[in-house]
């Protein structure tokens, strides 16, 4: 069943905060696909996706920009049980590698 938000006064629905996901993973065919599939699933709203192999080419650093609901909590459980995943980490909304990519794309 889906939560339904109040319309404030301008009668649009508020804003839901953002977080961003960290995910360092093994990188190899499928893993992006099993992560999305997992929020995919679970109909959770995946706002922005960054994925490059780090240094050393055995894993990948994957960025989610998520909502901050009350449901993220199982969702970062749920993620570590994955078995390519390696690590999760938690950032705010305003991580630079977000706001970096903003800006590159608002550059006109």
């Amino acid at each position: 069943m889906a939560t339904i938000l109040p319309r404030n006064s301008k009668g649009t629905q508020p804003t839901i905060p953002t977080c961003v996901l960290e995910l360092t993973v093994n990188n190899h065919p499928g893993v992006m696909s099993h992560i999305c599939g997992l929020f995919a699933r679970r109909l959770f709203n995946v706002d922005g996706i960054l994925c490059m192999p780090t240094s050393d080419g055995e894993t990948s650093r994957i960025w989610l920009r998520v909502d901050d609901g009350e449901r993220l909590d199982q969702m970062t459980r749920q993620i570590e049980k994955l078995q390519d995943v390696r690590a999760v980490r938690r950032h705010e909304a305003d991580h630079e590698v977000f706001v970096r990519l903003e800006q590159f794309f608002q550059k006109g």
